[in-house]
């Protein structure tokens, strides 16, 4: 990946989280709530090799940690975003087929997002962050998967059109 295609997509991440903050965020959905930030990251990782992927993962990652409202310590999600985006590149060049297909990707997406919201909760635990009860962290992350799965194969069309619109030519091969 290079740094200019780094750059355009970090400039898309902070555009997604800003509409994730301020228009999503504030959608009461039955459930509970989307985080259309780790669903638009998960599907640019997809998208990736396994290195853009790594390094997609920490931009986005880093993202998150810049925000006024996280509550965790600085490089949490990055480091969080960092191993599940390689977790992905990883399994994605196995189920190639199965992402092709709506249903297949939206899961897949879904699958990652959960994933990462997990590791999250583990990752506090660890640290001695406060988290909440147990039953409303399930509900968080059940509300996530189902709406991510609902939402994700909607996002595919924009985020594939957009990186071949950014992607050069040596990165094509």
């Amino acid at each position: 990946m290079s740094p200019i295609r780094i750059g355009i997509n970090a400039a898309l991440l902070l555009f997604i989280f800003t509409i994730q903050e301020t228009v999503v965020s504030r959608i009461h959905l039955p459930i509970t709530g989307f985080s259309l930030y780790l669903a638009a990251l998960v599907l640019m990782v997809i998208l990736e090799n396994r290195t853009g992927a790594v390094i997609l993962g920490f931009v986005g990652g880093l993202v998150l940690d810049l925000s006024p409202s996280s509550q965790s310590p600085f490089g949490q999600w990055a480091l969080i975003l960092t191993a599940i985006s390689y977790i992905i590149a990883v399994n994605a060049e196995s189920v190639d087929e199965i992402i092709s297909r709506p249903v297949g990707l939206g899961l897949f997406v879904a699958l990652g997002a959960s994933l990462a919201l997990i590791a999250y909760l583990i990752m506090d635990s660890l640290l001695g962050q406060p988290t909440g009860t147990f039953g409303r962290d399930v509900i968080v992350i059940a509300g996530n998967l189902f709406w991510t799965m609902l939402i994700a194969p909607f996002l595919m069309p924009i985020f594939t059109a957009f990186r071949e619109a950014t992607i050069g030519s040596r990165e094509r091969i």
